[in-house]
């Protein structure tokens, strides 16, 4: 894979990837503010999935457990200018301001698409990345620009920016209901519900009665079955989406369990 990323400081940079497919699955340590020049991502969430393309601005909220797949498009590569909006700036900004959240944050993606102040704002970046001796302070004036922006068009961005608690103790039974095709270390999701990873097995056994792995394991099989069966879907594409890294261990896996491959499977059925 090969891949180019340009900066202006750590917080704003320039993302290329030159090949045909790249998947990943992540947790967001900061919020993104992202802007899409070409190529395309999907973005698979707990509450749904997500396609943005060209010229498509959107914010992905911090703590969100997403799959992300990039695919070029036209001959071009997947290229987007990225923002972190990290909580030690939003801290900053919004002590100044005294604003504080009127309701909890949802961490749903917001999308933007083709708005003209923060295309502006974001296009506005491109100039800087070939340049060597920069303005002073101009990441904080054009991050400061951006979130001025999101707070005049959108009135409920402050739930999101202006909340900095840490995730508390919830229901696990739940989170892992939802999150469960996100293939994170059991520290990312111990850390997600509020435990440590010593906690976060302790109770995951009394609540599932049995390890992690392999009900992390069966769950994202028995998804993929589904998929298959009820939505008609290929190998590759479900492959990635319910937590697997790779098509031939994803195949194993099903054959294990199932007795026979994902592909033996859609032959019956057609």
């Amino acid at each position: 894979m090969e891949y180019q990323a340009k900066y202006i400081t750590e917080d704003i940079k320039l993302s290329c990837y030159q090949d045909k497919f790249f998947k990943s699955d992540i947790m967001f340590e900061h919020h993104m503010l992202i802007w899409f020049i070409s190529g395309e991502t999907k973005i698979v969430c707990a509450e749904g999935t997500y396609m943005f393309k060209k010229g498509d601005v959107f914010l992905i909220p911090r703590n969100q457990l997403a799959t992300i797949i990039n695919y070029p498009t036209d001959g071009l590569p997947h290229k987007t200018v990225v923002m972190h909006l990290t909580t030690e700036w939003l801290r900053n900004f919004y002590t100044k301001l005294n604003v504080k959240p009127t309701k909890e944050n949802t961490q749903t993606i917001k999308h933007y698409t083709n708005h003209p102040l923060l295309e502006s704002c974001l296009s506005s970046l491109i100039p800087y990345f070939e340049m060597r001796d920069l303005p002073k302070d101009i990441a904080n004036l054009k991050i400061t620009e951006a979130v001025t922006i999101l707070r005049s068009i959108d009135i409920e961005i402050d739930n999101i920016l202006a909340s900095f608690e840490e995730p508390g103790k919830i229901d696990l039974a739940d989170y892992m209901e939802k999150n469960f095709m996100f293939n994170m270390p059991l520290e990312k999701f111990g850390y997600l519900t509020g435990r440590s990873l010593t906690t976060f097995k302790r109770d995951f056994e009394k609540v599932f009665a049995t390890t992690p792995q392999r009900w992390l394991t069966k769950k994202r099989l028995d998804l993929a079955h589904y998929q298959f069966v009820e939505k008609k879907r290929k190998p590759i594409e479900v492959c990635y989406e319910v937590g697997f890294e790779n098509l031939s261990h994803f195949s194993f896996a099903f054959k294990k369990k199932f007795g026979y491959t994902p592909t033996e499977l859609i032959s019956s059925r057609s």
